[in-house]
């Protein structure tokens, strides 16, 4: 399905607002597989999978920014099976991806913990970074044993330390000086969240930074997510009235002031 079709006058263009930055909690893998009588770990596949085209229909669509809920700090609770082979499936998808990425303008960088990683992983990860970092047109982020509690501690202790060390004054410490160590600090805040599978919270995701982002939840699970469904949450985000906090002017809809 192409984003260049003629409009559906039932519904709003998706090309009227479109979220600079999306993320997404990709969730249903597990119980796509059981749905086609599959292991585990088909049905993860079939999500990394899935990535490939829904990052496509992004970049069709003019979204700069996209970051993947890929594995969280909980997430190692999970048998050690299991946990072994999304690893082994995060490895080949960069042994598979970086040349694709590359055609495509696409940077990718991971966020989260790196010490509870193999190495193996580590330099692949590294590798991945360097060979993209050149690429403009979209940045694709990933979150790799991430969890938004993890993130707000250790940007406040590294404030603690700084204000230990004599650097800062307590009082120095502001919203904007914590959110500078977070481990987006370098990316504006999500416009859009996207939850798959019918479920409806944030399970530790970047808690700081959704603070203002529209959320859009859906049935369908992620290795179901399609051109589609890509669609159906954008033009459900153009629909939408983003305040921020504040109160819209009469005469102007804050759609135009908050255009990408």
């Amino acid at each position: 399905m192409s984003f260049d079709a003629s409009p559906d006058t039932s519904q709003p263009e998706v090309s009227k607002l479109v979220p600079r930055h999306v993320a997404i909690i990709m969730d249903g893998n597990n119980r796509w597989a059981k749905l086609h009588n599959l292991k585990d770990y088909a049905g993860h596949r079939a999500g990394v999978e899935t990535i490939r085209g829904v990052l496509d229909e992004f970049q069709k669509a003019g979204v700069e920014i996209v970051t993947l809920f890929a594995f969280s700090s909980e997430n190692w609770k999970r048998p050690s099976s299991e946990v072994s082979a999304l690893m082994k499936l995060f490895s080949n998808y960069l042994d598979s991806e970086i040349r694709k990425l590359n055609q495509d303008g696409v940077r990718l960088r991971f966020i989260g913990r790196r010490d509870r990683l193999s190495n193996t992983l580590l330099k692949k990860m590294d590798y991945a970074e360097q060979a993209t970092r050149a690429n403009k047109r979209t940045s694709l982020n990933i979150a790799l044993d991430y969890g938004g509690q993890w993130d707000i501690t250790q940007a406040a202790r590294q404030l603690a330390e700084e204000v230990a060390r004599g650097e800062r004054t307590p009082d120095s410490v502001t919203e904007e000086t914590l959110a500078a160590r977070l481990s987006t600090a370098h990316l504006p805040d999500p416009d859009l969240c996207i939850r798959t599978a019918g479920e409806h919270r944030l399970s530790n995701f970047l808690l700081w930074q959704l603070a203002y982002a529209e959320y859009y939840f859906c049935d369908a699970l992620w290795p179901d997510f399609d051109a589609e469904q890509v669609q159906l949450a954008l033009r459900s985000y153009a629909d939408r009235e983003r305040r921020f906090g504040g109160r819209l002017d009469n005469n102007q809809s804050d759609k135009d002031q908050d255009r990408a």
